[in-house]
């Protein structure tokens, strides 16, 4: 059987997958260009071509520089967090000792809980009048009254990231752990005879192993942290005084709130440009490493 012909067969094996693709996920994409380039709002006319106005409007506008900052700064402590704490959780795991199944087991669970629970659950612990948060800080004498953790602006984005993290670090715990299991049991009990640290165990045989999967971690991780909505949007909605306010927020704002599907359309857009490039340059980084 030649090549061109069980190329041309996987071709067509692929075309009702490609038609689907390109019904769910071509066509809206299509739409959403078109509509980024005009003036029409979510209800009623079509709109007029404006150009690059939106574009121009939404990148020189004071609410997309405070919402591009807010977001960064979420994404990058969040990650970061998750990233150091994954890891950790999965060397503790990754020991013998009596009741490790049932550890892994419950360190699945928050973020097999779904995104809006999670949130509802953390805004009840934040509970700035029954919250167990206050309560245990007051016990323990950190505080002297109840805080609106949710309330305020200059905790409440804190407030988000620990939530954010509280959910999401059991992820890369379980690609770190799984990256764990294929070390050679034979070089790590070497490094043990040559006398190696911990710390030079863990940077010059274990992290090699490590890079790799922790990088496809980052990447999820960092692109879901800076499209994050449903969290943010059940705990604060983007308050308070728009502390919180994320891009995915400004751009369900903008195209709902405000009705105004134009600029939302191109707003959507440039946050999805962001998230590419984002993740050309973490490739580009790994290939040159």
């Amino acid at each position: 059987m030649s090549g061109t012909w069980i190329t041309t067969r996987a071709w067509l094996l692929m075309l009702p997958l490609l038609a689907v693709m390109i019904a769910v996920i071509g066509w809206p994409l299509i739409d959403t260009i078109r509509l980024s380039f005009t003036d029409a709002k979510l209800v009623g006319t079509e709109g007029a071509f404006v150009g690059f106005d939106n574009y121009a409007k939404m990148l020189g506008g004071s609410n997309f520089q405070r919402a591009f900052i807010t977001t960064t700064w979420f994404a990058v402590v969040s990650v970061t967090a998750e990233m150091v704490l994954g890891v950790l959780a999965a060397l503790l795991l990754n020991q013998q000792f009596r009741g490790r199944t049932a550890l892994r087991a419950l360190m699945i669970l928050p973020w097999a809980l779904p995104t809006v629970v999670n949130a509802t659950l953390w805004r009840l612990i934040y509970n700035p009048e029954y919250g167990a948060l206050n309560a245990a800080l007051l016990q323990f004498g950190v505080i002297d009254s109840y805080r609106s953790w949710l309330g305020e602006p200059g905790s409440a984005l804190a407030a988000l990231i620990v939530a954010d993290c509280w959910k999401n670090f059991p992820l890369v715990a379980l690609i770190a752990l799984a990256a764990l299991q294929a070390v050679p049991r034979d070089i790590t009990a070497a490094s043990l005879v040559d006398g190696a640290g911990p710390f030079n165990r863990f940077r010059y045989v274990i992290m090699p192993y490590l890079a790799g999967p922790l990088l496809v971690a980052l990447v999820l991780r960092t692109i879901e942290a800076f499209k994050v909505f449903d969290l943010i949007w059940v705990m604060t909605r983007g308050g308070p005084a728009n502390s919180t306010r994320t891009l995915s927020i400004l751009v369900y704002q903008e195209a709902f709130s405000f009705q105004r599907a134009g600029s939302g359309a191109s707003l959507a857009l440039i946050v999805t440009v962001l998230a590419v490039a984002y993740a050309a340059m973490v490739r580009k980084a790994a290939g040159a490493s």
